[in-house]
């Protein structure tokens, strides 16, 4: 049975900061992608960050570079998503997902690959 559990959501003035944790139950692969999307009212839902667990490379999508950090901890089973200096523009629910990455690539390389399993999601916040 695969969980994936998202938490560290919540409302926060501008400038703000939150910290995001996914922990992954259940996921068989090996290797995998573990990402990050929004989705924001009246709008498509985005990727935000990804991570290869397999060598911990990352990427972000360009509206959050060097605001946010995904991170992992391979002990917990767990995914993190620091975010600084929050903007209302990242009001959203967040979403963690997990895909596979059978040849271990980057980070990179997990973007637009697809993710199939999903978390229920978190509300961020900004004001």
């Amino acid at each position: 049975h695969v969980q994936l559990v998202e938490s560290g959501g919540g409302s926060v003035q501008a400038g703000g900061s939150l910290r995001l944790s996914c922990a992954a139950s259940g996921v068989t692969y090996s290797r995998k992608c573990i990402g990050w999307f929004r989705q924001a009212p009246g709008r498509e839902r985005e990727g935000v960050a990804q991570i290869s667990t397999s060598d911990g490379s990352t990427a972000y999508a360009d509206s959050v570079k060097d605001r946010f950090t995904i991170s992992q901890d391979n002990a917990k089973n767990t995914v993190y998503l620091q975010m600084n200096s929050l903007k209302p523009e990242d009001t959203a629910v967040y979403y963690c997902a997990a895909g596979p990455n059978p040849f271990g690539l980057s980070g990179a390389y997990c973007n637009g690959m697809p993710h199939s399993y999903w978390g229920q999601g978190t509300q961020v916040t900004v004001s």
